[in-house]
């Protein structure tokens, strides 16, 4: 049993570890747009780059809700534009959700909860290649690319 124990608490110090790790890089990224270029259509019928933004923060929080036991809102698809018009309130939602996912994986979790945690690395890494080309199309070499 303990060596059962053992093995779930390096998991999930792991998982939250590398959450962390990918959510600081997506957020440095948000943080390097120009907050004059955000709400640009850089290609006709795509999303705007805070379009992006508040999208991957909408689906953070739904983790982050599912994963704490609260209530989570999968009606919309993004956060509200009017509620989050500008980057410093998209990037604090998506810090602090992220946040809120790494510690709701600070405890012993189910299968579905996996399946969540896997969907957000997965939606999260997603949206980081597409803003790391909005970004270079902006002229903006992303951090993580910095040397």
């Amino acid at each position: 049993m303990a060596n059962t124990e053992a093995i779930d608490d390096v998991l999930t110090s792991v998982l939250a570890a590398r959450w962390k790790a990918a959510s600081e890089k997506f957020c440095n990224l948000a943080k390097a747009i120009p907050d004059g270029k955000l709400e640009s259509e850089l290609v006709s019928g795509t999303r705007t780059c805070g379009g992006v933004l508040r999208h991957v923060a909408y689906w953070n929080r739904y983790v982050a809700d599912s994963l704490n036991g609260r209530p989570a809102d999968d009606t919309a698809n993004e956060l509200p534009p009017d509620v989050y018009p500008d980057k410093a309130s998209i990037l604090a939602e998506l810090e602090k959700s992220s946040l809120e996912i790494a510690n709701g994986l600070r405890r012993n979790f189910d299968a579905r909860d996996l399946e969540l945690i896997s969907m957000a690395f997965e939606h999260l890494s997603e949206h980081y290649g597409q803003l790391v080309v909005y970004a270079r199309l902006l002229g903006v070499t992303p951090p993580a690319s910095r040397p």
